[in-house]
């Protein structure tokens, strides 16, 4: 079995996260990047299955810039096989619908059984890629599943239902999204990150792929307007003189907030 799981390099949650407002798109530069713990837990889940299948490898596959090859090289340090790097100047501030259309010409590149995939990034947080790839593929999708159990001829799980819990199942080649319920990352060890240098990392272009990031080519969303958030107003402080409760009350109505 071949595992395709979806890694993406994002600014640290922990560290300081600015767009460019002449470009829209997320300066790198304002603080650290790592890879997105929800992607390492994705990982985690096509390492387990390969833990107990050896006749299985997983491939980690990243669409981001050139200088993103340490955090690819990390899903290699983690456990995956080989990876493929998607570096392209013209996918800079790629859209959803280029992104999903470039990761899938990748995928079924490589002849995927399965693509694991994050429910949706700490950066952008659209949430549809998983979606717009098995449309793309042509594959079967169970998504946001907070559980999974991946057998040799089909894909098992569990999704949070707001009654409780749903159980789906979806026959391979499939397309599954992880929510945050499922285990942390492996850490990578000394053997792992030597080990890393030495494997397969696969660089592609635009090209390569045979993908137009052309908006005449097809239509493609765009941003219209960017402004630096607001600085925080002071907020409405009630000065109890008996009234303090109709105040709060008539202060909530006013707001929409009951």
């Amino acid at each position: 079995m071949k595992i395709f799981v979806l890694v993406k390099e994002v600014p640290d949650t922990y560290g300081d996260r600015k767009l460019n407002l002449e470009t829209g798109i997320a300066d790198r530069s304002a603080g650290d990047v790592v890879l997105d713990e929800i992607t390492e837990r994705a990982l985690e889940v096509a390492l387990s299955h390969a833990d107990k299948n050896p006749d299985t490898e997983v491939v980690a596959v990243s669409m981001a810039p050139e200088s993103s090859t340490a955090s690819v090289r990390r899903a290699l340090a983690i456990g995956a096989a080989s990876a493929v790097h998607i570096a392209d100047e013209q996918l800079a501030g790629a859209d959803l619908g280029l992104t999903a259309e470039v990761l899938a010409a990748a995928i079924r590149r490589g002849g995927a059984d399965l693509v694991i995939t994050g429910n949706l990034s700490t950066d952008g947080s659209g949430g549809v890629i998983p979606a717009m790839l098995a449309e793309h593929l042509g594959f079967a999708q169970a998504t946001a599943l907070s559980a999974v159990e991946i057998t040799a001829d089909g894909v098992t799980g569990t999704r949070a239902a707001d009654a409780g819990a749903q159980p789906v199942s979806a026959p391979l080649p499939a397309v599954v999204s992880i929510t945050e319920a499922l285990p942390d990352a492996r850490f990578p060890n000394f053997k792992g990150i030597m080990a890393a240098k030495k494997k397969p990392l696969e660089v592609l272009s635009l090209a390569d792929l045979g993908v137009s990031a052309d908006p005449a080519a097809a239509p493609r969303s765009i941003m219209t307007a960017i402004a630096e958030k607001p600085p925080r107003a002071a907020g409405v402080k009630i000065a109890d003189e008996g009234d303090a409760g109709t105040q709060l009350v008539e202060y909530l109505v006013q707001n929409r907030l009951v």
